[in-house]
């Protein structure tokens, strides 16, 4: 048997993708209900709220980190689906196999496994190591993980937090303007009020429409990928403290959110009921035959 990987598969994640089509679709349409989209359009409120983030966003990054950016963009459109009730599912077998044949005989299991992460702390145990100092190395690795994991989503974070703050420099920088031109031409006046509103506008749109959605989805990721962590950790070290597969089973289900603990139990009710409906069906069957035979 041949285990499947931590991450079954990439899929576009379709949820950003509507979350940015409606929102710049409703702001769009609230612009056209009694406005002009022209009216949006301001070139020294993009220079300074579009072009001050992204300097100050790569003034603080050094370049090895911004060569990954696009890697991270892809993360956040095409997120790992992760299956935490598929590790638990091996884990027991895992359980089965050691309690029965040794903890040797999952050395084997552990070749199979394309996850690194189970394959390692499968020989582990089978090297038969502390179990506190197993539980400190898989630790050190899931904290490490999460630092990786903050540092990628940094930047979108750090975003969130400066767009706004220059779509408030950029207000400053029209008020002076305005208020310089207040006993002089009176376009001078409109054109400084128009860029104090307008670098503020910018500033709150693309930092809770753009930058928001990436890092929550980075998160989202992390969260996941995290929770198979935890459950493998935990797994692995029932499996050599000996307990009972049952018992690793409700344990490491505790770890999941009731709603798919609930969502796997009615998957296993409706084949209980298929399997005794079609028990009933051939016992039917049967005694027609019989009758049918007398």
């Amino acid at each position: 048997m041949l285990y499947k990987p931590l991450q079954e598969e990439v899929i576009l994640n379709i949820t950003i993708i509507i979350g940015w089509v409606v929102s710049f679709g409703l702001v769009t349409f609230g612009i056209f209900n009694g406005g002009q989209l022209d009216w949006f359009i301001d070139v020294p409120s993009l220079a300074i709220t579009v072009g001050g983030t992204i300097g100050c966003l790569f003034a603080s990054f050094p370049l090895s980190y911004l060569k990954n950016l696009p890697k991270y963009l892809k993360l956040a459109l095409f997120p790992k689906k992760f299956n935490p009730q598929s590790y638990i599912e091996q884990i027991v077998e895992f359980a089965k196999i050691a309690r029965t044949k040794g903890l040797i005989s999952l050395e084997d299991s552990a070749n199979k496994c394309e996850d690194p992460f189970l394959k390692e702390s499968l020989m582990l145990i089978v090297d038969a190591n502390d179990l506190d100092k197993v539980k400190s190395m898989l630790d050190d690795a899931t904290d490490f993980m999460c630092e990786r994991h903050e540092r990628g989503r940094l930047f979108f974070e750090k975003g969130m937090s400066v767009f706004p703050a220059f779509g408030m420099l950029g207000t400053l920088v029209g008020l002076v303007n305005m208020l310089k031109g207040m006993g002089a031409d009176s376009s001078n006046l409109s054109s400084g009020m128009a860029v104090a509103l307008i670098t503020t506008f910018y500033g709150s749109l693309f930092s809770n429409v753009l930058f928001a959605p990436i890092a929550s989805s980075l998160k989202n990721s992390h969260e996941q990928e995290l929770l198979c962590m935890q459950i493998i950790e935990e797994g692995v070290l029932s499996i050599a403290a000996g307990s009972n597969p049952r018992l690793i089973q409700e344990k490491l289900e505790f770890m999941l959110a009731q709603t798919d603990i609930r969502r796997r139990a009615a998957s296993n009710n409706i084949r209980l009921f298929s399997t005794g409906r079609e028990l009933r069906l051939k016992q039917k069957e049967f005694s027609v035959e019989i009758i049918a035979e007398m």
